[in-house]
Protein backbone atom coordinates (compact mmCIF):
# COMPACT_ATOMS: atom_id res chain seq x y z
CA UNK A 1 0.00 0.00 0.00
CA UNK A 2 2.86 2.46 0.96
CA UNK A 3 4.51 1.63 -2.54
CA UNK A 4 1.06 2.83 -4.40
CA UNK A 5 0.20 5.80 -1.89
CA UNK A 6 4.02 7.36 -2.95
CA UNK A 7 2.37 8.87 -5.55
CA UNK A 8 0.85 11.18 -3.23
CA UNK A 9 -3.23 9.27 -3.62
CA UNK A 10 -5.66 10.86 -1.04
CA UNK A 11 -6.42 8.57 1.82
CA UNK A 12 -9.93 7.81 0.21
CA UNK A 13 -8.16 6.63 -3.05
CA UNK A 14 -5.87 4.17 -1.12
CA UNK A 15 -8.71 3.36 0.61
CA UNK A 16 -10.48 2.08 -2.41
CA UNK A 17 -7.36 0.09 -3.62
CA UNK A 18 -6.83 -2.41 -0.85
CA UNK A 19 -9.04 -4.88 -1.54
CA UNK A 20 -7.40 -4.93 -5.13
CA UNK A 21 -3.89 -4.91 -3.82
CA UNK A 22 -4.15 -7.59 -1.32
CA UNK A 23 -1.99 -10.86 -1.68
CA UNK A 24 -3.98 -13.78 -0.54
CA UNK A 25 -2.96 -17.27 0.58
CA UNK A 26 -4.77 -18.22 -2.73
CA UNK A 27 -2.79 -16.46 -5.01
CA UNK A 28 0.46 -17.34 -3.57
CA UNK A 29 -0.36 -21.27 -3.27
CA UNK A 30 -2.09 -21.19 -6.64
CA UNK A 31 0.42 -22.72 -9.52
CA UNK A 32 -0.48 -19.68 -11.89
CA UNK A 33 0.89 -17.19 -9.80
CA UNK A 34 5.10 -17.05 -9.41
CA UNK A 35 6.25 -14.35 -6.60
CA UNK A 36 9.48 -13.18 -6.31
CA UNK A 37 10.79 -10.83 -3.41
CA UNK A 38 13.73 -8.39 -3.26
CA UNK A 39 15.14 -8.34 0.00
CA UNK A 40 18.06 -5.69 1.31
CA UNK A 41 19.75 -6.59 4.93
CA UNK A 42 16.87 -8.96 5.98
CA UNK A 43 14.08 -6.88 4.98
CA UNK A 44 11.65 -7.12 2.09
CA UNK A 45 11.90 -3.80 -0.19
CA UNK A 46 10.24 -4.90 -3.23
CA UNK A 47 8.00 -7.93 -4.96
CA UNK A 48 6.77 -9.02 -8.10
CA UNK A 49 4.34 -11.37 -8.94
CA UNK A 50 3.71 -12.93 -12.73
CA UNK A 51 0.24 -15.15 -13.37
CA UNK A 52 0.53 -17.46 -16.33
CA UNK A 53 -2.54 -16.59 -18.44
CA UNK A 54 -1.93 -19.53 -21.10
CA UNK A 55 1.07 -21.28 -21.75
CA UNK A 56 2.42 -18.69 -23.60
CA UNK A 57 1.08 -15.23 -22.17
CA UNK A 58 1.61 -13.80 -18.63
CA UNK A 59 0.59 -10.96 -16.53
CA UNK A 60 2.67 -8.41 -14.62
CA UNK A 61 0.15 -9.34 -11.95
CA UNK A 62 1.92 -6.90 -9.19
CA UNK A 63 5.50 -5.04 -9.07
CA UNK A 64 5.87 -3.13 -6.01
CA UNK A 65 9.12 -1.16 -4.26
CA UNK A 66 8.69 0.25 -1.02
CA UNK A 67 9.12 4.21 -1.22
CA UNK A 68 12.84 5.10 0.11
CA UNK A 69 14.08 2.85 -2.40
CA UNK A 70 12.03 3.86 -5.43
CA UNK A 71 14.48 5.08 -7.89
CA UNK A 72 17.14 2.74 -6.89
CA UNK A 73 17.15 0.56 -9.31
CA UNK A 74 15.08 -2.17 -7.39
CA UNK A 75 12.02 -1.83 -9.77
CA UNK A 76 14.37 -2.42 -12.60
CA UNK A 77 16.00 -5.66 -11.53
CA UNK A 78 12.48 -7.19 -10.70
CA UNK A 79 11.37 -6.43 -13.91
CA UNK A 80 14.32 -7.92 -15.31
CA UNK A 81 13.84 -10.68 -13.57
CA UNK A 82 10.29 -11.10 -14.34
CA UNK A 83 10.64 -10.96 -18.04
CA UNK A 84 13.71 -13.45 -17.82
CA UNK A 85 11.49 -16.15 -15.34
CA UNK A 86 8.26 -15.58 -17.78
CA UNK A 87 10.74 -16.93 -20.84
CA UNK A 88 11.94 -19.54 -18.85
CA UNK A 89 8.71 -20.97 -18.04
CA UNK A 90 7.93 -20.54 -21.99
CA UNK A 91 6.22 -16.89 -22.36
CA UNK A 92 6.51 -15.04 -25.42
CA UNK A 93 4.51 -11.98 -24.08
CA UNK A 94 4.17 -9.95 -20.65
CA UNK A 95 1.09 -7.64 -20.51
CA UNK A 96 0.72 -4.96 -17.77
CA UNK A 97 -2.14 -3.31 -16.64
CA UNK A 98 -0.18 0.13 -14.90
CA UNK A 99 -0.73 2.81 -12.46
CA UNK A 100 -0.76 5.89 -14.96
CA UNK A 101 2.81 7.35 -12.79
CA UNK A 102 4.45 4.03 -13.72
CA UNK A 103 3.74 4.02 -17.37
CA UNK A 104 6.85 5.10 -18.34
CA UNK A 105 8.64 2.87 -16.09
CA UNK A 106 7.08 -0.10 -18.00
CA UNK A 107 7.72 1.79 -21.47
CA UNK A 108 11.57 1.81 -20.91
CA UNK A 109 11.18 -1.71 -19.49
CA UNK A 110 10.34 -2.63 -22.71
CA UNK A 111 6.70 -2.10 -22.37
CA UNK A 112 4.32 -0.70 -25.86
CA UNK A 113 1.26 0.73 -24.76
CA UNK A 114 -1.26 -0.89 -26.30
CA UNK A 115 -4.88 1.27 -24.62
CA UNK A 116 -6.52 1.24 -21.39
CA UNK A 117 -8.39 -0.77 -19.12
CA UNK A 118 -10.96 -0.11 -16.23
CA UNK A 119 -9.34 -0.14 -12.67
CA UNK A 120 -11.19 -2.89 -10.86
CA UNK A 121 -11.46 -0.52 -7.99
CA UNK A 122 -12.37 2.62 -8.82
CA UNK A 123 -15.16 2.67 -11.38
CA UNK A 124 -14.90 5.40 -14.68
CA UNK A 125 -10.84 5.24 -14.00
CA UNK A 126 -9.23 3.83 -16.96
CA UNK A 127 -5.35 2.76 -16.76
CA UNK A 128 -2.70 2.08 -19.40
CA UNK A 129 -2.29 -1.34 -20.62
CA UNK A 130 1.31 -2.55 -22.56
CA UNK A 131 2.46 -5.59 -23.52
CA UNK A 132 5.98 -6.94 -23.85
CA UNK A 133 7.19 -9.00 -26.70
CA UNK A 134 9.67 -11.77 -25.05
CA UNK A 135 10.85 -12.93 -28.12
CA UNK A 136 12.26 -9.82 -29.04
CA UNK A 137 13.83 -8.63 -25.59
CA UNK A 138 17.55 -9.11 -24.60
CA UNK A 139 16.92 -9.65 -21.04
CA UNK A 140 19.78 -9.66 -18.65
CA UNK A 141 20.40 -11.10 -14.84
CA UNK A 142 19.80 -8.73 -12.62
Amino acid sequence: MCSKAYWGYSPEFMESCREELKVSSNKISSPRYFYTVAEKHRRVIGFCALERLSASEFELEALFVEPDHIGSGVGRKLMTHAKNQALSLGGNSLSIGADPNAEKFYSAAGGTVTGKGESQSIPGRFLPTLTIDLTTETTSRP
